[in-house]
């Protein structure tokens, strides 16, 4: 699992991280490991399409125009259901470009560790290279999705206020227990001495819900 954490999204060379040594950087990972970040890349690429449309920070037209591979979809949900409203007409479109992604996802996969004669997880890992992965047209059509994401929601001026209030209540709290290390919880505070503080502090604020971040400052930030 530890393993897995560590290379889900990328790999590291074993002279440059030498501190990782114990997690086999050589070899890659197993395939439950590769799939993580791919899996991952299409439930969040689709759901913040969804949520992007719902907060009204995307418009249909918007999506239509830049994706069209989700406008096909949505072609395909107004011929067969030319009475639905818009909105079931856009959850149909994104049902089927969810399935055009997690589809190929396996199918290419499957289609890797065949090419490769994949028979077993000591083969996968002395692959020189990962094995999970999409077709080169389906991943195009994902990295677009991710870049529309990135330019017209993830960015969207329209957050600005928010990131900066974030910014301002993790940045205040980082300082406060930077300063006063004793209102950490006792297992960070035992963390502390075998990391850096400011390592410590790091992980315990990423590890905060919303709810209890606004807690934790209002505690000791906001008098």
């Amino acid at each position: 699992m530890r393993e897995g954490i560590i290379k889900h999204s990328r790999d590291y060379g074993a002279q440059a991280f030498p501190e990782l040594a114990e997690y086999l950087l050589d070899l890659r990972p197993p395939l439950e490991a590769q799939l993580i970040d791919m899996a991952d890349e299409v439930a969040y690429n689709t759901a913040d399409l969804d949520d992007g449309l719902e907060a009204r920070l995307l418009s249909l037209e918007q999506i239509r125009a830049a994706l069209p591979v989700f406008d096909e979809f949505y072609r395909l949900a107004e011929k067969t259901y030319p009475d639905a409203p818009e909105k079931l007409k856009f959850n149909e479109a994104l049902r089927h470009l969810f399935d055009r992604l997690a589809g190929d996802l396996i199918r290419h996969t499957q289609q890797q560790l065949q090419t490769e004669n994949i028979r077993n997880l000591s083969e996968v890992r002395g692959c020189p290279r990962r094995l999970v992965g999409f077709s080169p047209q389906v991943d195009s059509e994902r990295r677009k999705i991710k870049e529309f994401l990135r330019a017209n929601l993830y960015l969207s001026a329209a957050l600005d206020p928010g990131k900066d209030d974030a910014e301002k209540i993790i940045g205040e709290l980082f300082e406060f227990w930077m300063k006063n290390p004793e209102h950490l919880p006792r297992g960070y505070q035992e963390k502390a001495g075998e990391d850096t503080l400011p390592r410590v502090v790091c992980d315990y604020i990423a590890g905060m819900t919303d709810n209890f971040i606004y807690e934790q400052y209002e505690k000791y930030c906001a008098q």
